[in-house]
C-alpha cells in the first residue's frame, strides 16, 4: 500500500509540471534577421497558443484507458484491499499528465507555425 501512494504522485507531479510550464511561452530559434515587430509577433503566436486549453481532446480517453490499464494489472497481479482502486486512480492521472504533455508539444508547434507565416526563418 505504500508503494501505490509513492507511485500515485508521480503521475501527479508530471501533470502539475505539464500546467505549470505550458507549451504557449516557447520561444522559437530564428534563422536569421528578426523583424522590428519580432516581440509583437511572438506574442501574438503565444497567445494564439495559449487560447488552446491544458488538455486536449483525447484526455477522457487517455484517462480512461490509463486507468483501466492500471486496474486491469492489479487485479491479475495483485488483487488486495483497495489495491485495484487506487492503481486506477494512478492510471487516470497518468493518462490525463500524457494529455497534458501532448497539449504542450501542439501549442509549441502553433508557436512555430504561426512565426514561419509572420516570416520568420524558424529551426526550432
Amino acid at each position: 500500500m505504500k508503494h501505490i501512494r509513492v507511485f500515485a504522485t508521480l503521475p501527479l507531479i508530471g501533470l502539475l509540471a505539464a500546467c505549470a510550464n505550458t507549451g504557449a511561452n516557447y520561444v522559437p530559434v530564428i534563422d536569421g534577421p528578426v523583424k522590428a515587430s519580432y516581440n509583437a509577433d511572438l506574442a501574438a503566436c503565444q497567445n494564439l497558443a495559449a487560447s488552446q486549453g491544458v488538455l486536449d481532446s483525447n484526455a477522457g480517453g487517455k484517462a480512461a484507458a490509463g486507468a483501466g490499464i492500471a486496474a486491469a494489472g492489479t487485479a491479475i497481479l495483485n488483487n488486495e484491499g483497495n489495491n485495484v482502486r487506487d492503481a486506477a486512480a494512478v492510471g487516470a492521472l497518468a493518462g490525463l499528465t500524457a494529455s497534458a504533455i501532448d497539449q504542450n508539444s501542439r501549442k509549441e508547434t502553433i508557436v512555430r507555425n504561426c512565426m514561419r507565416q509572420r516570416g520568420y526563418n524558424v529551426v526550432g
